[in-house]
């Protein structure tokens, strides 16, 4: 019998002096200027990470050699307000990508005030990680995780 592992979505929040139409775009065409470089799931640096502008588009790292890895797909495009991603990434002693598993991230962009956007993040359904689960909750809500994550969006936003 398999057990099952109950753990809850990781959510972070932070304000970003930006509009929502550029928080949005900063957080999904300029991905590669915010991304801590050492979570790449790629033999070779990355150079780029992409995420498609649309639903079913594709989310992938590309290496400066110009391979690419995908972890996962668009699974809502809402400019400015909404997107949705499938995190098909594998944890575990190895990271890579695993097209059976899907989680969850979900990021609102919020207008909090003039100029001014509050941006919320959830990484849901962790429990589809199997016997990993709660390592990768506990990475992902580690400050290193999300949270170190989203600050540097917010430095590299603010600096645009």
């Amino acid at each position: 019998m398999t057990k099952t592992i109950s753990v809850a979505p990781v959510r972070k929040s932070v304000q970003v002096k930006a509009t929502p139409e550029r928080a949005f775009e900063i957080f999904t065409a300029g991905m590669e200027r915010w991304w801590n470089k050492d979570y790449s799931i790629n033999q070779s640096p990355i150079k780029d990470i992409v995420v498609e502008p649309r639903v079913d588009g594709r989310w992938f790292e590309r290496g400066q050699d110009g391979s690419e890895y995908p972890w996962g797909k668009v699974l809502a495009w809402e400019p400015p307000g909404r997107l949705v991603l499938a995190w098909q990434i594998e944890v575990g002693e190895k990271w890579r990508y695993n097209p059976e598993i899907v989680t969850e991230l979900e990021v609102q962009f919020i207008a909090d005030g003039a100029g001014v956007t509050r941006v919320e993040l959830e990484h849901r359904n962790l429990d589809r990680l199997g016997e990993h689960a709660a390592m990768a909750f506990a990475a992902f809500d580690s400050p290193a995780g999300w949270q170190g994550v989203l600050d540097s969006f917010v430095r590299v936003a603010e600096a645009a």
